[in-house]
């Protein structure tokens, strides 16, 4: 059987005697060419299984290369970055290394890079990590670094690349590295993009994120990566590695009107899905957003769940507790985290504070976080753009206003703040409106900041 890497499958092409292959896994015969095809993430399992049932196999899809040797200095590790990279070196370097934002990541993975001296590519979810890996690589790799996204498409033997670059790029590359390294992992598992890390053949994997996924996603993230074979949370590195840091909930009321609209709202959805659930029990919130979407009395469910949060995104309590904090602190670099772009917008309008959201272009987002960093600009406000990617170790207080997507978000958005200055202790307020949901979430997303996580088994 002659394997080889076609257009991001594999395909296996018969030579010579009659070979038997339907019974093997992962194969789907392809009546277009006569042939079966396989995904190339299951390149090494295949391999096995054709062997183990007698098939003789010439593997022509690999085109990868170990790298010579002295191209990578290994970076110092911490303690707890060289576990974790023992750990998935002893894992057949398949799996995931989960630790928090700001506790070196990047470090393990050139560790890891490092290690295995073979081409790699490195996916990362924006933009700005692109070149933020790439100047990383560079302090421990002499050679030229490719890139793929924001308009570069440079294609070396260490290449980072943005998902939707990869996305678009592995049918044709996906054979040419050994390693594939997954920043911010937890994108993954559960969506089109998946096809990236399926098309790529590279035998050595590593993802890296602060909030591996559960269920499904984690599942299939498990099959695509590995599994998590390290993971430290927040409590277990701050006041060392990081920062160490205090969150403070201010409690604010909801006035007379904006009670009366919340309540009024939320009895209004909670009646409607209380109704879809006892027809459908078990199913999840985007069954009920898909079947919402298809009748009148289903989207004047998700009308009114919209309205209920729109009062909780900003009410009078938050504006005022916010101004008092912006005054107090108004020496001290603050990021200010909304749950919507309207918000910071507001926001922005009443402080004079410069906002990041997704309408602001990446050049003038990269001068806005240059000039925090350097002093210039003493606050920013953002809705999603802070919560991945952009390195700001020299904000000292968080002011949480409101938040969309629960624990993962609510991590990334103190970790913002975690990383290591000396000195520094980090201060997060979580504005929290008294007799809303807001209370009990709060306290679960706490819970998980407080993980105390031996490595994996």
């Amino acid at each position: 059987m002659r394997l080889t890497f076609d257009r991001g499958t594999l395909l296996l092409t018969q030579e010579g005697e009659d070979v038997a292959v339907v019974e093997v896994p992962w194969v789907l015969w392809d009546a277009r060419v006569s042939s079966y095809r396989a995904r190339p993430f299951r390149h090494t399992q295949l391999l096995a299984e054709l062997r183990t049932r007698g098939v003789r196999v010439s593997d022509e899809a690999t085109r990868f290369a170990r790298l010579p040797g002295g191209a990578f200095t290994t970076p110092a590790l911490r303690d707890y970055q060289q576990t974790a990279l023992g750990l998935w070196n002893a894992a057949d370097r398949k799996g995931i290394v989960s630790l928090p934002t700001g506790s070196g990541k990047t470090v393990v993975a050139i560790g890891a890079i490092a290690a295995a001296a073979t081409s790699a590519i490195c996916l990362v979810p924006t933009r700005v990590l692109l070149h933020q890996w790439r100047e990383k690589l560079a302090e421990h790799y002499g050679g030229r670094i490719g890139a793929l996204g924001d308009g570069a498409h440079d294609l070396e033997a260490i290449t980072v690349a943005t998902f939707e670059s990869a996305f678009r790029a592995m049918g044709r590359i996906g054979h040419r590295f050994g390693l594939l390294v997954v920043d911010e992992a937890h994108h993954f598992g559960a969506g089109v993009r998946d096809e990236a890390l399926e098309m790529c053949l590279a035998p050595a994997r590593l993802g890296l994120t602060a909030t591996p996924p559960h269920g499904e996603a984690g599942a299939r993230l498990c099959d695509l990566l590995g599994p998590v074979v390290y993971r430290l949370g927040v409590a277990d590195l701050a006041g060392g590695f990081l920062s160490s840091y205090e969150i403070v909930p201010v409690d604010v009321e909801l006035d007379l009107d904006e009670r009366a609209l919340y309540e009024t709202s939320l009895a209004i959805f909670r009646e409607i899905h209380r109704a879809f659930l006892a027809k459908q029990p078990g199913a999840s919130w985007i069954d009920f957003v898909r079947a919402a979407s298809t009748s009148d009395r289903g989207r004047q469910g998700l009308a009114a769940w919209r309205t209920a949060r729109r009062v909780l995104a900003f009410p009078i309590g938050k504006r005022r507790a916010l101004a008092s904090l912006v005054e107090r602190h108004r020496d001290a670099r603050v990021l200010i985290f909304t749950g919507d772009n309207p918000s910071a917008y507001e926001i922005a309008r009443e402080h004079l504070i410069m906002p990041l959201t997704c309408d602001i272009g990446p050049k003038e987002r990269a001068e806005a976080v240059a000039a925090f960093r350097e002093g210039r600009l003493r606050a920013l406000v953002s809705a999603q753009v802070l919560n991945e990617g952009f390195d700001v170790p020299d904000a000292d207080v968080a002011i949480i206003v409101a938040g969309r997507f629960g624990e993962r978000e609510y991590i990334q958005r103190v970790g913002r703040l975690l990383r290591p200055v000396p000195g520094k202790r980090a201060r997060i307020y979580d504005l929290l409106t008294r007799g809303t949901s807001e209370i009990a979430r709060a306290a679960r997303m706490r819970e998980g900041l407080a993980l105390r996580t031996a490595p994996a088994a």
